[in-house]
């Protein structure tokens, strides 16, 4: 029916049930952050380790043009090679950082010459060569000492071995890189890496990428400013988590999660919910979510292998066909594929329980979104593969991969950032008919505005290609990694969980949009500029590093806040389930939601604030401490909730519900997880930062250190953990999805459901005789 038939009070706005000053307070974060954030862009646009036309040698010989450069660049990410080592301490662990690489073997090289030659003060000639800055940004022309020239024309011969006849013993294919033309592209954009790594920034005595790496062949040593912002980070933390307590001291029974006045309640049996044919589509989501989780432990295990013995897979010569770089590659986008599909289904699963209603063939556009989904997982996986087996026609938009963690082709990546607007329109087109009656300050137009921020915010990973200057990249590329992921993402989470616990009655709307309110407050507030601790040392200036610095140790505030928050959430289903006159049904998503809180204090908290101080990140970064706390953060607190969400929805799908394998999925899960990160990441970390700081960064991240007998002993008793992980963890969470699929059409399909109402009130005297509300029976 149309609108022209509804009375002009059928369509009254239903007021904002919170205050408005906190919209006014969220207001007044965003723009202050995103304020801060375009003058930094700006700063990084035009204050980083800039592009020569050409750089030359003192006799005039061209040695490599800024074409040469990006060609190298190209070539790095296309090859997958950002997944294998890092740039700029950014990309994959097993092998080298090749800025560091590089820097230490022509500085050593020149240095050696100087030797020789019987210079005076070699050393310090040296050193005096490799920080003086020959670049006129005039002309655009880098010129290289003669002994810097010297030593660039040997690394081109070692890395085009390297690359070439070497590169099956480091993990990577048989002749990773096809030709020589390509290995000495290779070779221009570490050298440009390097050079940015140790001349002095104009104006200032710290190099473009504030004296990263530690060196002492170039004195590479902190500067000022990683040791003052690394104080003033510690003050930050300590003085703003005393007053968050004192805060929620004082006012503890006005914020966070506050049990309903329903005196009790009746929880409805999920065998007794009608679901709408969206509701059901979802199951096909939640099995392939759970097939993707699977896919990725298992080549996130082959990839570490690697770590654990190079040479074989237990006899089996692994890299001739999945090399290091290619397993890591599937891995971390596995990571992301698996989780973001578990928010849209669950984003759709939840919809008509907002809205009441489903329009007409919305099933139609889930099927059309699966598809697309699978296309663009599917295509972008094999894609990422010919494009690491250097297939000659696998290039461009279409196949060419790129930065780390973004690494699917610009084509693949716009196809899934369109994919997710259609998702957006598929929650609008739910909700639209609700969200006509609402504040747009009430929870159907927040839970809308946070589904809407997910394509918005990843597509600006569109800005970083693999031609855009390195700083550039990394500032945009970081937009994904850390402000998409922590920040908005972790919004649309608060929001799915506020509103499930409203739909099971456990709290009242106005509670839950507080909580909401609150948690994006506390969040943005650090998150937006916290962003900035990932560019300490990508070439950007140094103010990057003080605004980073300072607001990443403000993240950890709101992540011990909610962990406090956490055992309230757990013991307000508790206390619901003791007063109702039916089982609490969905035990098990609680269970996993109290996961995330604690995965996000320790993994994204704890594990996070360790790696982020600027003196700590500048001998550790790229270390086995930064992949733990990215297994910790992204499998902790995404994984987790992506289960949950999953747990949720299959609640209703599977007729005879078995909380047995809930439990074991759970447990194993979470164990598995916790002794990933403490028997093997978090050591090999700490070892691997010690050795960084007493014998140097490159001696840290070399193959020869990796593979040392301690290492290896760590490496190989991670087995029990991934095995817990996957055979108690993984396959019952499959078998549990599969069961949902098989019976996904069975029960009632309806079209309209109780608004938000998963419960029935009992008045006093009546528990265990409530009758069902007639939609649901």
């Amino acid at each position: 029916m149309g609108d022209e038939g509804k009375k002009p009070e059928d369509t009254r706005r239903r007021p904002m049930v919170v205050s408005k000053g906190w919209v006014q307070g969220i207001a007044l974060v965003m723009i202050l952050g995103f304020t801060v954030m375009g003058i930094l862009a700006y700063h990084t646009y035009n204050d980083s380790i800039p592009i020569p036309d050409k750089v030359v040698s003192t006799t005039g010989e061209v040695l490599f043009t800024h074409d040469d450069i990006v060609a190298g660049q190209e070539a790095f990410n296309n090859r997958g090679l950002m997944e294998y080592g890092s740039i700029v301490g950014h990309g994959g662990y097993l092998g080298p950082d090749f800025t560091a690489d590089y820097l230490r073997r022509a500085a050593t090289l020149t240095l050696d010459v100087r030797i020789k030659a019987r210079e005076n003060q070699p050393h310090q000639a040296n050193i005096k060569d490799w920080r003086t800055n020959r670049y006129d940004s005039r002309t655009g022309v880098l010129v290289l000492s003669r002994q810097q020239t010297a030593a660039y024309h040997h690394l081109v011969s070692y890395y085009t071995t390297y690359f070439g006849r070497n590169s099956h013993n480091l993990g990577l294919l048989a002749d990773d890189i096809k030709g020589p033309a390509q290995a000495r592209h290779l070779t221009d954009f570490f050298a440009w890496t390097a050079w940015g790594a140790a001349a002095d920034r104009p104006g200032h005595s710290y190099s473009y990428t504030n004296n990263w790496p530690a060196d002492p062949t170039v004195a590479n040593r902190p500067t000022a400013d990683m040791v003052v912002w690394s104080v003033l980070s510690l003050i930050v933390l300590i003085g703003g988590t005393g007053v968050m307590f004192a805060i929620y001291g004082r006012w503890s029974k006005n914020i966070g999660w506050h049990e309903s006045e329903t005196p009790s309640l009746s929880f409805i049996p999920p065998s007794q919910v009608g679901l709408t044919k969206s509701q059901r589509a979802t199951s096909w989501f939640f099995f392939v979510i759970a097939v993707l989780f699977l896919f990725q432990t298992l080549v996130g295990a082959a990839a570490e292998h690697y770590r654990a013995d190079i040479s074989s897979f237990f006899g089996f010569d692994l890299a001739a066909w999945l090399p290091y770089n290619l397993a890591r590659t599937w891995h971390v986008q596995l990571a992301l594929f698996w989780t973001a599909a578990a928010f849209l289904a669950g984003g759709i699963f939840l919809a008509p329980f907002v809205s009441g209603k489903e329009p007409r063939r919305q099933h139609v556009l889930t099927y059309v979104l699966l598809g697309a989904v699978a296309f663009v997982v599917f295509g972008s996986l094999t894609s990422e593969a010919l494009s690491v087996y250097g297939v000659s026609w696998a290039k461009g938009p279409v196949f060419g991969q790129q930065w780390e963690y973004i690494d699917l082709s610009k084509m693949f990546q716009l196809l899934l950032t369109l994919g997710m607007f259609l998702w957006v329109f598929i929650i609008w087109r739910a909700m639209h008919t609700r969200m006509r009656t609402e504040s747009v300050g009430n929870m159907p137009w927040v839970f809308f505005f946070s589904a809407l921020s997910i394509p918005m915010f990843y597509a600006v990973g569109l800005l970083a290609g693999t031609h855009t200057q390195l700083s550039v990249a990394e500032f945009w590329r970081f937009w994904v990694v850390h402000l998409w992921v922590e920040d908005f993402l972790e919004l649309f989470t608060t929001v799915m969980v506020a509103y499930i616990f409203v739909m099971l009655g456990v709290v009242r709307e106005k509670v839950a949009l507080g909580v909401i309110y609150m948690d994006v407050i506390l969040y943005s507030a650090g998150g937006v500029l916290g962003t900035m601790h990932h560019l300490y040392f990508s070439g950007t200036p140094s103010a990057h590093m003080a605004i980073g610095a300072f607001f990443s140790a403000a993240e950890v505030i709101p992540l011990t806040f909610l962990t406090v928050e956490a055992w309230g959430f757990m013991q307000l289903g508790a206390r619901r389930e003791s007063r109702s006159s039916t089982p609490f049904p969905h035990r098990w998503t609680v269970m996993f939601l109290v996961a995330v809180g604690f995965w996000n204090f320790v993994g994204a908290g704890v594990f996070g604030f360790l790696i982020n101080l600027p003196i700590v990140s500048y001998y550790e970064i790229g270390t086995a401490l930064t992949a733990n706390h990215a297994h910790g953060a992204m499998m902790g607190v995404y994984g987790m909730m992506a289960m949950a969400l999953a747990m949720f929805a299959l609640r209703y799908l599977i007729p005879a519900w078995n909380d047995k394998l809930a439990k074991i999925s759970f447990w194993c899960t979470n164990i598995g997880l916790a002794w990933m990160v403490f028997v093997t990441l978090l050591p090999l970390g700490i070892l691997q930062l010690y050795h960084s700081v007493d014998a140097g960064y490159f001696e840290a991240r070399q193959l020869n250190y990796i593979t040392e007998h301690c290492n290896v002993v760590l490496e190989w008793l991670r087995m029990p953990g991934d095995l817990v992980f996957i055979i108690g963890g993984v396959l019952p969470f499959l078998w549990m999805t599969f069961q949902g699929l098989m019976h996904h059409r069975e029960g009632r399909t309806v079209d309209e459901l109780p608004v938000e109402r998963l419960f029935i009130e009992e008045a006093p005297g009546e528990q265990g005789h409530a009758q069902l509300p007639e939609a649901t029976r």
